[in-house]
């Protein structure tokens, strides 16, 4: 299959790029997980838009895994900055549309697990199997100093509640809204970053 120009993608577009990515790839296995990937996404974002959360903050948990489908970016991915690592990944390729406590959550919610380990004996307990076994690829749970520099992040509060509705989203045969129910939050949040800079 040819590659789009992705050239051409800019804040009017990228809402239906990512949207036929999630009509595409979204049945995909999520890693051992009892959901597809999709299912983990919107999940997670309900958990966010149920809990009242700002619409920056329901897109983050919405397109946290999106790195997983950076094969859909441009073949100079490298050059942007974009590495097999999901979380830097996702956060790159949104980076240019949409605002930083977004992209910030997505960098860091792998890091916020291994953080939530060191600082939360009974967070790791809750782990599902597949998510203790990335968590050791991922570098295991932060040492003190770690865990101790990961908390100055301004937008540690925000980065560790997606990590937590990360955790929640993966109950099989749950039903949740579908891309079409975020699409307009996605463009007013990308909008409001364009105002913004």
């Amino acid at each position: 299959m040819a590659k789009p120009d992705y050239s051409k993608l800019n804040k009017d577009n990228i809402v239906a790029f990512i949207g036929d990515i999630f009509d595409r790839r979204g049945a995909e296995e999520y890693l051992g997980e009892p959901v597809t990937i999709s299912e983990h996404m919107f999940q997670t974002a309900q958990l966010a838009e149920d809990s009242g959360a700002s619409e920056e903050l329901i897109v983050a948990a919405l397109l946290h895994d999106i790195g997983h489908f950076t094969n859909e970016f441009p073949d100079n991915a490298a050059d942007l900055g974009i590495d097999s690592h999901h979380d830097r990944a996702g956060a790159a390729v949104l980076a240019p549309f949409f605002p930083k406590l977004v992209t910030d959550c997505v960098r860091h919610h792998v890091s916020a697990k291994r953080y939530l380990c060191a600082a939360d004996p009974e967070y790791f307990a809750n782990l599902s199997d597949a998510s203790v076994l990335s968590l050791k690829l991922q570098g295991g749970p932060m040492t003190e100093e770690q865990a101790r520099r990961f908390a100055e992040n301004a937008d540690i509060e925000a980065i560790v509640q997606v990590r937590k509705w990360d955790d929640l989203g993966k109950v099989p045969g749950k039903k949740t809204p579908t891309f079409t129910h975020y699409a307009p939050m996605l463009q007013r949040v990308i909008d409001r970053a364009a105002t913004a800079n």
